[in-house]
């Protein structure tokens, strides 16, 4: 194999990767905000030992149902991540100081969007102007 075909093949692997890593974000991020938007109790519960209302648990569930849509449209990756970021970062924080729960997947999942925002930061960019 040519060097040139080995680049090419790196670099299809790492775009297949990259579109693999979205998908399971987004699929994930659907669930949880479809699972908020439609009421499932355990949602409910949450929300009411967070105390800020059920119209958080709604706003919630629309951030990650937007944000999941957003991360899926390749010009719109950076925007999708970052917001899913900041919802990962609020989750981490209602763990953290109200639930008193697991947090380690709220930073896992912080971590890797971050990352995802930083690969795509040119994309961020351009929405600045």
């Amino acid at each position: 194999m040519s060097a040139i075909a080995a680049h090419f093949s790196v670099a299809r692997l790492k775009t297949i990767g990259f579109w693999a890593l979205k998908l399971v974000l987004a699929a994930l991020f659907l669930f949880t905000g479809g699972a908020k938007l439609a009421g499932l109790p355990a949602m409910v519960e949450v929300f009411e030992r967070v105390g800020l209302g059920q119209w958080f648990r709604y706003l919630t569930g629309i951030l990650e149902v937007g944000g999941a849509a957003l991360l899926l449209w390749p010009p719109t990756t950076a925007l999708g991540a970052l917001l899913l970021t900041i919802v990962s970062v609020g989750a981490l924080l209602a763990q953290l100081l109200v639930l008193h729960e697991d947090v380690i997947h709220c930073i896992v999942l912080a971590v890797i969007l971050a990352a995802v925002v930083w690969t795509q930061r040119d994309q961020l960019r351009a929405i600045r102007g």
